[in-house]
């Protein structure tokens, strides 16, 4: 989209349709962690049916949706701020969410193949003025008659379970009308309040880790997405074995490939980490709808020549196993600890951090097994669902591919290594497959 001309039409503020509470949402420190990320930059891409009419994601339409939708999930309207304590919360003022409509100058076919990059977020995406504003939408008309619904909420006010519970509602009232079945959100952050006094389980420090080693990047940094077959991932699945999960296979491929790609010293320690829903990991269990940040961070370390073993499969099944124990280990206990941990070292921030993560260090973000697809607003599904931007070095996105049943890895790393992942990426896929 380097040459097109988007031009903004109209922005303005959607308010809950009847009156929602005024008042402060306390945050967890799971939201406090994810404040540094700042806006979630999402695309959905629709293309226009056929014989369809001048109502075609009709903005009047979107917008009444939009805010009966914002009546149950009312922190979405309001705006970031500090309590008297100077911690941050949401201030649910009802100030309402940013909604904008534009107009670009190319077809949707010519974006058909979407990688993250700064342009399509500065295009696609609306441009968060204040900051303070939890979440902004933008729909973007094209010329051929198709639609970009752009996103930006906050990752201090949800985690992607939640912004999905909201994208599924929001899409429901625009398609159903009133007729629309709302599960409702639990809105109670405090059932993730760290224990007082805290309790940290011995080893929970070596198994979670809340800061990432963030340093400038030593060279340019792409982001490039690989496509992985259904059939390619059934077979990494049974090369693991041991009911190995789509997240544990595929983390362990790019895991090992990464280092490789790399070129890693053998005797290196290279780590992996990524977020856990703990939702049903604490006891009693979350509510299924709770809305906020309900995840923690765990990480796996290993030799780099644990990892890229001579043999392949018995090493991609190791390090399978060795990411799905960790998982696995992630119980009350060891959740509980890691959130009194979190409070009682003041972990996180409010602005968003830059930098890149080191060689050695990989962190894996799924999105696999979510209602990513889930956002038909009356006018069928999305043709494409991605992140609009990963400018993060070392930092790996596993997201559905829609309707064929696949897997798109987004992989954002050093330039001069991502064509020798690419290779190596497929040279084992098509191994595997034999």
């Amino acid at each position: 989209m380097e040459d097109s001309e988007v031009k903004v039409v109209e922005s303005s503020l959607v308010a809950p349709s009847e009156p929602t509470p005024r008042k402060g949402l306390w945050l967890s420190h799971l939201d406090l962690l994810m404040a540094y990320k700042g806006h979630t930059p999402t695309i959905y891409l629709f293309h226009s049916n056929v014989g369809a009419t001048s109502d075609f994601f009709d903005v009047a339409r979107l917008k009444e949706a939009m805010a009966k939708a914002l009546v149950a999930f009312y922190p979405l309207a309001g705006r970031l701020g500090v309590d008297s304590s100077g911690r941050t919360e949401i201030d649910c003022n009802g100030e309402g969410a940013l909604f904008v409509v534009a107009r670009s100058d190319v077809t949707i076919d010519e974006i058909k193949d979407v990688k993250p990059s700064p342009v399509l977020r500065r295009e696609l995406v609306p441009r968060v003025e204040p900051s303070s504003v939890v979440m902004a939408v933008q729909v973007t008309f094209f010329r051929c008659g198709g639609v970009a619904l752009g996103t930006a909420l906050h990752h201090a006010s949800v985690d992607a379970v939640s912004a999905f519970h909201f994208l599924q509602t929001w899409s429901a009232f625009s398609r159903d009308g009133d007729r629309a079945a709302v599960e409702l959100p639990c809105h109670d952050r405090t059932l993730l309040r760290a224990r007082s006094p805290p309790a940290i389980h011995p080893d929970a420090l070596s198994m979670f880790h809340a800061k990432l080693p963030l340093s400038d990047p030593s060279g340019p940094i792409t982001t490039r997405v690989f496509p992985i077959s259904k059939e390619q991932v059934a077979s990494l699945k049974r090369l693991c074995g041991g009911g190995a999960s789509t997240f544990c296979a595929l983390s362990a491929l790019v895991w090992r490939c990464a280092c490789a790609a790399r070129r890693l010293p053998p005797d290196a320690e290279a780590r992996l980490t990524f977020s856990a829903n703990i939702r049903r990991r604490v006891t009693p269990p979350l509510p299924e709808r709770y809305f906020g940040n309900a995840l923690v961070r765990a990480g796996v370390s290993a030799a780099v020549r644990d990892i890229v073993a001579a043999s392949a499969s018995e090493a991609l099944a190791s390090v399978a196993g060795r990411i799905g124990a960790t998982v696995h280990r992630m119980q009350d206990v060891m959740v509980r600890s890691a959130i009194d941990y979190y409070e009682t070292a003041e972990v996180g921030g409010r602005s968003p951090a830059k930098g890149t993560l080191p060689e050695t260090d990989l962190q894996v973000t799924s999105w696999l097994g979510m209602p990513a697809y889930d956002a038909d607003f009356g006018w069928g599904k999305p043709r494409v669902m991605s992140r609009a931007e990963s400018n993060r070095g070392g930092v790996v996105h596993l997201m559905s591919d829609g309707p064929a049943g696949g897997v798109r890895v987004l992989m954002c790393m050093e330039a001069a290594n991502v064509k020798e992942l690419e290779r190596l990426l497929y040279q084992a896929l098509d191994r595997y497959a034999c």
